[in-house]
């Protein structure tokens, strides 16, 4: 439980410290979306796995994906700048890909509370795009 809490308070604390550099760099919108963007992703899971279109593989995905990012245990650690969350963001990657390709686009589009333009970009990186104009 310890490690989970020093854990979580790591992942908080580089949280912080990007939204004040976005800040204070002048990119007051993308310090904003990452001000949503844990919220957001928590109620995207949460929605994703309340929700009986998706299947239960896939919830056992998500299930895996979050545990995953929010272990203390990586295959490149926290504290090294820019590397140290590429784990993480693989990780979520694949799996936002993977629920894309089983529940549908609509789906994760129904439970995403944050910025549209955000799950656009998060969707052509995880390389799901939408085959019509949304």
């Amino acid at each position: 439980m310890r490690n989970l809490l020093i854990a979580l308070g790591v992942i908080a604390a580089i949280w912080v410290v990007a939204i004040v550099a976005l800040w204070f760099f002048g990119r007051r919108v993308a310090a904003a979306q990452l001000v949503r963007a844990i919220p957001d992703l928590l109620a995207l899971c949460r929605g994703l796995l309340r929700d009986a279109r998706v299947p239960l593989g896939s919830k056992l995905l998500v299930g895996g994906a979050l545990v995953w990012v929010l272990s203390p245990i990586d295959l490149v650690p926290e504290f090294i700048p820019v590397l140290g969350p590429l784990d993480d963001v693989i990780v979520l990657g694949l799996v936002l890909r993977h629920l894309v390709k089983r529940a549908g686009h609509d789906v994760v589009a129904d439970h995403w509370r944050g910025d549209p333009r955000v799950l656009r970009v998060a969707l052509r990186i995880a390389g799901v795009e939408r085959s019509s104009p949304a």
